[in-house]
């Protein structure tokens, strides 16, 4: 087991990305702590996580609020007595929607939860991750690091190149504490993220673009949590232990084709 004897916390665990990966740590002898704001999926990740052979703990919280995620920390840390692996995972859509249309109230909660949640997650679980060192992923997008063309998404996109930016601040400033910080960016994925997801005359802005043979070069299908989940892993494990400040895109060479 990769992660044996570990402990991990994977924020947004309870659905999509950050479930199967809850699910294919624990499945790799980590003890993980599922963080989320549902309880009913928070609790079916941590039975998934014990058909699996492992053990879990829900933690509802709301990742851009800092009372809440510290005290999540303190609860995995009281429970186990350590942290290992830190999966920032948690973020939305939000809304997309031209530049002119976006309220100041839509664009804080998307930067609220995907930026500010990405720096809280860590902020408070890195004393911790500095006693032994330790691993921190960190999910960005294809959006705003590599592909600029879904207007309308430039709340989304700017919390996105920002999470990268952060990747590499960080992961200078916490090698000397052989805390390893990376970032992947998925394309699309089939969870339930689109849900979601409020889309407001988007059409108005957009520029037509047409893939006569398919969006996704090397297979014309969106990719699965479980492809993204063992990249998480990955990049959690000791086979990645030279690897830091590194982006990893994971989207079947969408983006390639869509930059």
């Amino acid at each position: 087991m990769q992660l044996a004897g570990r402990v991990a916390l994977v924020t947004g665990a309870g659905s999509g990305i950050g479930r199967a990966s809850a699910v294919l740590l624990a499945r790799e002898g980590a003890r993980v702590a599922a963080l989320g704001r549902t309880r009913e999926q928070l609790d079916g990740a941590v039975a998934e996580i014990a058909g699996a052979g492992g053990e879990g703990l829900a933690l509802v919280a709301d990742v851009s609020r800092p009372e809440e995620l510290e005290a999540a920390v303190r609860q995995t840390v009281g429970r186990w007595g350590r942290l290992d692996v830190v999966f920032a995972n948690a973020g939305i859509n939000g809304v997309w929607a031209p530049l002119e249309e976006i309220t100041p109230e839509e664009w804080d909660r998307t930067l609220g939860i995907n930026l500010k949640g990405t720096f809280l997650t860590v902020k408070y679980a890195l004393p911790h991750l500095k006693e032994r060192g330790g691993a921190v992923v960190v999910v960005s997008s294809v959006n705003g690091t590599r592909n600029f063309s879904n207007t309308g998404a430039t709340a989304y996109s700017c919390s996105k190149a920002a999470q990268l930016a952060f990747t590499k601040m960080v992961a200078l400033e916490l090698a000397p504490s052989r805390v390893r910080v990376n970032c992947i960016c998925p394309g699309a994925i089939d969870t339930e993220i689109d849900e979601n997801t409020e889309r407001r005359n988007t059409d108005r802005v957009k520029l037509p673009v047409e893939f006569p043979r398919g969006s996704h070069p090397l297979r014309d299908a969106p990719g699965t949590p479980e492809q993204v989940a063992r990249l998480v892993l990955f990049l959690a494990s000791d086979a990645a232990d030279h690897i830091t400040g590194t982006e990893m895109w994971i989207d079947g060479g969408e983006s390639l084709l869509r930059g």
